[in-house]
């Protein structure tokens, strides 16, 4: 399978404040929606209480918790085991590794492919990015987002793959 990381950092590796963004950025969802959609998605537990509205539409939702009773609904999977991931997902599948820092780390040495949205501004956030080795990664491709008055702030989208 292929491990890709989706994410979106601050100038200072921010990516979350509070449980939740600490931006509003509507382009940038519509990104994560576009390079997401109909892959699998993996995430950590607080990751998946952010969402407002369950589990996210058109992606298989995958959550690791170290608490095997936490309750999901049925069209969610509860993994406490990150190597059982191969049970749900074809060996050519992207998984779309989403958050947060811990389940990050937890895929670090396996991952193939980075989605990082990049905003061009410092939040104050209590949950920062782990470091990865960019030069294990060849950028393949960046776009500049368009900044309006519903994204203030300029942002890139750069997408990267494993040498």
């Amino acid at each position: 399978m292929i491990i890709s990381f989706v994410w979106a950092e601050d100038k200072n590796h921010i990516i979350g404040k509070d449980g939740t963004l600490p931006w509003s950025m509507p382009n940038d969802l519509k990104h994560f929606r576009n390079v997401t959609a109909h892959h699998t998605i993996v995430m950590g537990r607080k990751t998946y209480e952010s969402f407002p509205n369950g589990p996210l539409p058109n992606r298989l939702n995958i959550v690791i918790s170290r608490n095997t009773k936490y309750e999901v609904p049925e069209s969610v999977v509860l993994l406490s085991d990150k190597n059982k991931l191969s049970n749900y997902v074809k060996d050519d599948e992207e998984v779309m590794v989403i958050g947060g820092a811990g389940i990050f780390e937890m895929f670090k040495n396996e991952v193939d492919r980075l989605y990082l949205t990049k905003i061009d501004h410092e939040f104050d956030g209590d949950v920062k990015m782990i470091d990865l080795n960019y030069d294990d990664f060849k950028l393949i491709g960046k776009k500049e987002g368009v900044v309006d008055d519903k994204n203030i702030y300029p942002y890139t989208f750069e997408t990267y793959d494993k040498i």
